[in-house]
């Protein structure tokens, strides 16, 4: 089956014998069990649920993986994975990722006993050079806020070389239009609030694997650390993964028309887009992945256009920090989603304070360039 239609018919079937076309939300922290000597497949919820583990078999079926786990926010999932990291050794992560993750690393890292080393481009990181420490290379592509491109196989290739473990965060791209397993990648970690659920009312994370002890591993930690998804967010989750080809397709072509409509006005002074052909490592998203996604990022000309008016003025933009919901939202990295760098970080990396983040929606394409252009000329100084 093609990803629409497992989306709506893959994972799980009701098995209550009422053959409920939706699987059923099961609302029970314990589950009896037969006996002494038998124990069933559900005992506890934070162990397991059959709501999540509905959820959870249709994530990875649309991974085209063996193995996922539902977790309570992308955190959730982060933190799961960094648990796989042991005292004395050494992460390699990409210099713009989610503001959360580098809060982690930069604040938690230290009092854990691990080394971090942050890379400004995976694509010409010397191997070679890892330190013989490195067990894990977490990677963002595109990355958040700057939309830098990795290309995932030829890190795969060289770090598994080095016996080096390699996790991408595909929280922009989902696996409908890039999957790191099949290049090689060995977990893949998502933020399910964003494309996934997709209607901006849902915390949620995805870890995904085909490797079975790691799965086993990272379960227990998820079980022992309790970050699980509830009964009610799976079953939410389950029904925005119905619609996210569809939505994510519809975001995808409105962000391609934000992006060359922002590349060619005065109000932008560089735009962020990998699906812009003058992006520098066009070629990499194009070749692995079937799509640019519905994220950009612009720099603001501050000289020209005022960014208080024009943020006051966008009558369908939401002015707030997460994305991929069905309605756009724009936000200033700096201070709303990376604000955990330090200023020298920030300003080292590119995410200065007119860079403004854009998550195209669902509306129509004509009424989201109108609501841009009616703001920028009042924002014109």
């Amino acid at each position: 089956m093609k990803f629409n239609t497992t989306a709506n018919h893959g994972g799980k079937k009701d098995e209550s014998g009422k053959s409920a076309v939706n699987y059923p939300i099961y609302l029970s922290a314990a589950f009896s069990q037969p006996d002494t000597e038998t124990f069933g497949e559900y005992a506890y919820s934070r162990g397991n649920n059959p709501t999540r583990a509905a959820v959870e078999a249709l994530a990875a079926e649309l991974e085209g993986a063996g193995y996922a786990i539902a977790t309570g926010s992308g955190m959730a999932a982060t933190s799961i994975v960094f648990e796989l990291v042991k005292s004395g050794e050494k992460v390699l992560i990409n210099n713009n990722v989610y503001g959360g993750t580098w809060r982690f690393v930069s604040n938690l890292f230290e009092s854990r006993g691990i080394q971090y080393e942050v890379v400004n481009d995976f694509n010409s990181y010397d191997f070679e050079q890892a330190s013989e420490n490195t067990s894990m290379v977490f990677i963002e592509t595109p990355s958040n806020p700057l939309l830098e491109v990795t290309d995932i196989q030829a890190v795969a290739e060289k770090a598994h070389k080095k016996g080096i473990r390699v996790v991408v965060d595909n929280t922009f791209m989902t696996s409908y239009l890039q999957k790191p397993l099949s290049l090689g990648a060995d977990i893949v970690v998502y933020s399910a609030t964003k494309f996934y659920s997709g209607h901006s009312d849902v915390l949620a994370g995805l870890v995904i694997t085909n490797d079975g002890p790691l799965n086993e591993r990272m379960r227990f930690i998820n079980n022992t650390l309790g970050g699980i998804l509830s009964p009610i967010d799976s079953f939410l989750l389950l029904r925005g993964i119905k619609t996210l080809g569809i939505r994510l397709e519809r975001a995808q072509e409105n962000a391609q028309k934000i992006a060359e409509y922002l590349h060619d006005h005065p109000a932008s002074e560089q735009v962020y887009y990998p699906g812009l052909p003058d992006h520098p490592n066009a070629d990499i998203q194009a070749r692995q992945a079937s799509g640019a996604g519905a994220v950009l990022s612009f720099q603001f000309n501050e000289a020209e256009y005022d960014l208080k008016t024009f943020v006051q003025e966008l009558k369908l933009y939401n002015f707030a920090v997460s994305l991929g919901g069905t309605a756009s939202l724009i936000c200033r990295p700096a201070t709303m989603t990376h604000e955990s760098y330090t200023k020298e970080e920030q300003e080292s990396i590119g995410i200065t304070s007119n860079l403004i983040r854009i998550s195209a929606g669902i509306e129509d394409i004509e009424d989201l360039i109108e609501d841009l252009d009616q703001a920028l000329s009042k924002a014109k100084r």
